[in-house]
């Protein structure tokens, strides 16, 4: 089992689960998205890896919490489809195969379209531009990032691209499918991605191309510079995944 964390405090500061009433309810509530989030990470990190096992029991000694939101965390997880529980076991890091990447940007294409019709289509509130421009220089850094070839910032980084882009729509249930299908692709993409020595000039680097044609309410353009994410993501992972 890898170190995965050495334990955290509570909102107000404090260490373990005890308490009574509301505060006890919010308390183990953050803990349960702490724990969550970390085990997102380290999973979108290949400290997790697919097939990996462990118990609610091992989680919740690493981080020295009770086992309670550790489980509600694991359910959570597998409500999102990263991890997978096995009877009487615990739990194990989910393993995607090559269909379920393409299954997932599929699902993607179809997310973006609409979010880029409701971009695009609906009017502006003053407030728009100011929120491209924002999202814009989340797309700088993700595509230094991906020029560097450094994964673990620019998986960062494009997860908060996506999420701020998509919260421009105004549709939180839009926003939040998309952020499960990218960090489920992501999952699926690491382990193979994390088998290369040098990953620099190789990832997908248009963030920025994306929200110049949104922000010139290009939907066509937009739909273009998806398209050909698209197809670099799938000859990327599938040639990785073919050898």
């Amino acid at each position: 089992m890898p170190g995965i964390g050495t334990g955290f405090g509570h909102a107000d500061g404090t260490k373990g689960s005890g308490g009574t009433g509301t505060n006890a309810a919010v308390t183990r509530s953050t803990l349960r998205q702490q724990i969550a989030d970390a085990l997102r990470d380290e999973v979108l990190a290949g400290r997790l890896q697919p097939g990996q096992e462990f118990t609610v029991k091992e989680i919740a000694e690493q981080y020295g919490v009770s086992a309670t939101p550790v489980r509600e965390a694991l359910v959570d997880l597998s409500a999102q489809g990263l991890l997978d529980a096995v009877q009487h076991r615990g739990f194990q890091v989910h393993e995607y195969s090559l269909a379920d990447f393409r299954g997932m940007v599929e699902a993607r294409s179809l997310v973006t379209d609409a979010l880029f019709q409701g971009i695009t289509a609906a009017a502006w509130s003053p407030g728009v531009q100011t929120a491209l421009a924002a999202v814009r220089r989340r797309g700088e850094e993700a595509e230094r990032a991906a020029l560097a070839g450094d994964l673990n910032v620019l998986i960062g980084y494009d997860l908060r691209f996506w999420r701020e882009l998509g919260a421009i729509f105004g549709n939180p249930y839009l926003t939040d499918f998309l952020h499960r299908l990218r960090v489920q692709s992501w999952s699926c993409a690491v382990p193979l991605l994390r088998g290369e020595r040098d990953l620099a000039g190789r990832l997908w680097a248009a963030h920025t191309e994306l929200v110049d044609a949104l922000s010139a309410r290009d939907r066509t353009g937009s739909q273009a510079v998806v398209a050909a994410y698209n197809t670099h993501a799938l000859e990327l992972i599938e040639g990785l995944a073919t050898g």
